[in-house]
C-alpha cells in the first residue's frame, strides 16, 4: 500500500477547533477520514514551528489521496501538503529501469 508523509498547518479556525478538541479527537478524525478509504495511520505526530501535524499513512492509491487532500483543504482548516514515499526496493527498482532522456543543451 502506498505511504504518503502528510505535513500539515492548522489555520486559525482550524485551531479553534484542536483547542476545543484536543489532540486526540482530532487523532480520531484522521483514522476516521483514513480508514473510511481503506487506508491506516502509522504515525501522527504534533509539532511547533512551520508544520503543526506530521502523519505518515498508508493508503489503497495515490486516488483516495486526493480525495483526502481535497476534502481537508476544502474545510479551510488546514494547509496540507502529501509527499509519496517510496521503499529501498521501490528506489532499487526504479535504478533499474532504462530511461531514453537527452539533457537540454
Amino acid at each position: 500500500m502506498p505511504k504518503f508523509l502528510i505535513q500539515a498547518t492548522y489555520t486559525p479556525e482550524g485551531t479553534k477547533g484542536l483547542l476545543n478538541e484536543g489532540a486526540s479527537g482530532r487523532r480520531a478524525a484522521v483514522d476516521q477520514a483514513v480508514s473510511s478509504l481503506g487506508g491506516k495511520v502509522e504515525a501522527m505526530y504534533f509539532a511547533f514551528g512551520e508544520e503543526d501535524v506530521v502523519l505518515i499513512i498508508d493508503l489503497p492509491d495515490p486516488v483516495s489521496m486526493a480525495a483526502i487532500s481535497l476534502t481537508v483543504k476544502a474545510s479551510g482548516a488546514l494547509h496540507t501538503r502529501a509527499t509519496p514515499l517510496l521503499t529501498v526496493d521501490e528506489i532499487d527498482e526504479a535504478t533499474r529501469r532504462q530511461v531514453s532522456f537527452r539533457a537540454p543543451g
